[in-house]
């Protein structure tokens, strides 16, 4: 079992580096998830990890790629609604690691 400490807190993470337990979610938890990804958190990634909580909170899962450009052009536009926005943001990966940092589960088709 792995785990990251943010603040006086270790967080467990499975191990593809997910949350354990998804009520241990924090800003602080996304900020420290991020950097271990090599990502600086900007709005537009704040962005679209408040979408997919809403998509989690809406479905009770993970978005897969395609679900997650179609929900993000219907919510938010179609120019953040593609695959180019969405790839550039979260490395080439958007829907494992975007959920990943939303503190939500691994997509049930991401490898």
């Amino acid at each position: 079992m792995n785990s990251l400490t943010v603040g006086a807190r270790a967080i467990e993470l499975d191990k593809d580096g997910f949350l354990v337990d998804l009520s241990d979610w924090s800003f602080e938890v996304a900020g420290a998830l991020a950097a271990a990804e090599d990502i600086e958190l900007s709005p537009e990634h704040w962005e679209i990890l408040e979408l997919l909580r809403s998509f989690y909170d809406e479905f009770q899962l993970s978005p897969a790629t395609r679900p997650l450009i179609k929900y993000t052009a219907l919510k938010l536009a179609p120019d953040k609604g593609n695959s180019l926005h969405l790839n550039r943001l979260f490395k080439g990966t958007p829907a494992k690691l975007a959920a990943k940092l939303a503190g939500l589960p691994k997509p049930t088709n991401c490898l």
